[in-house]
């Protein structure tokens, strides 16, 4: 039953990206300032907001694994898998803000990167997370989750930082388009698609947030039967 769910699931994130990339490319109306250059926002700020939740998704599973490793070490693993999962998740999806971006820099502003506020938070983000998957993937020893954990929960407060960014700072990047001053907000049209194509891209990192995560587990569970088969040989 679990696998038809998840394939049942599997098939309506397909069909939600089908239909997101349709309104994207086929329904939205053109921007009046940046032609059809806009429409990259339907990929980039989608991707953005998966990659905040999943890093907090990653956030309340290091809080979870530090209240819980000593009082509740079985909770304690399931939590570190989500923190784990969440990260690897968050990584992918603030990569292809970091891809999309420069692209959408290029045109709009003649330059592929500057410095601003809002682009340098958004890489210190990125390396944080990076530094932390290095850390589970490369280092050994006891205390490898407990410092991964740490790692998660500093690199999580960079997300506010990077979402207040363009309001607490001036930088090259435009001001907010939902919650901005005087002029900002989008049309009913456009609104419409950036919510599908937002629900299709949370859909889709759902769907591999939980297949990674069930990775994971299996992972901890073999990793500790192994460990007691080793002490009873």
């Amino acid at each position: 039953m679990k696998k038809i769910a998840i394939g049942l699931y599997a098939a309506v994130v397909v069909a939600l990206m089908i239909w997101g990339f349709y309104q994207a490319i086929y329904v939205a109306p053109d921007d009046a300032m940046q032609g059809e250059l806009f429409r990259i926002i339907y990929y980039h700020v989608p991707s953005a907001a998966v990659a905040f939740l999943f890093f907090a998704v990653s956030l309340a599973g290091s809080i979870g694994y530090l209240s819980y490793r000593r009082s509740h070490p079985e909770r304690a693993q399931g939590a570190d898998a989500w923190a784990l999962a969440g990260a690897e998740v968050g990584v992918i999806f603030c990569t292809v803000v970091l891809l999309t971006g420069p692209l959408w820099g290029r045109r709009a502003w003649g330059i592929w990167w500057t410095w601003d506020a809002r682009l340098t938070t958004t890489l210190v983000l990125w390396l944080i997370y990076v530094s932390y998957l290095l850390l589970r993937r490369f280092a050994a020893g006891p205390q490898v989750q407990t410092l991964a954990a740490v790692l998660g929960i500093f690199g999580a407060l960079d997300v506010p930082i990077v979402y207040m960014s363009n309001r607490w700072w001036r930088t090259q990047h435009p001001a907010p388009v939902f919650g901005g001053g005087e002029g900002s907000g989008m049309a009913p049209a456009m609104k419409a698609v950036l919510g599908w194509n937002m629900l299709a891209w949370f859909a889709w990192g759902i769907l591999i947030l939980v297949l990674r995560y069930q990775v994971e587990r299996r992972h901890q569970i073999n990793a500790s039967n192994e460990a007691l088969d080793a002490l009873e040989g």
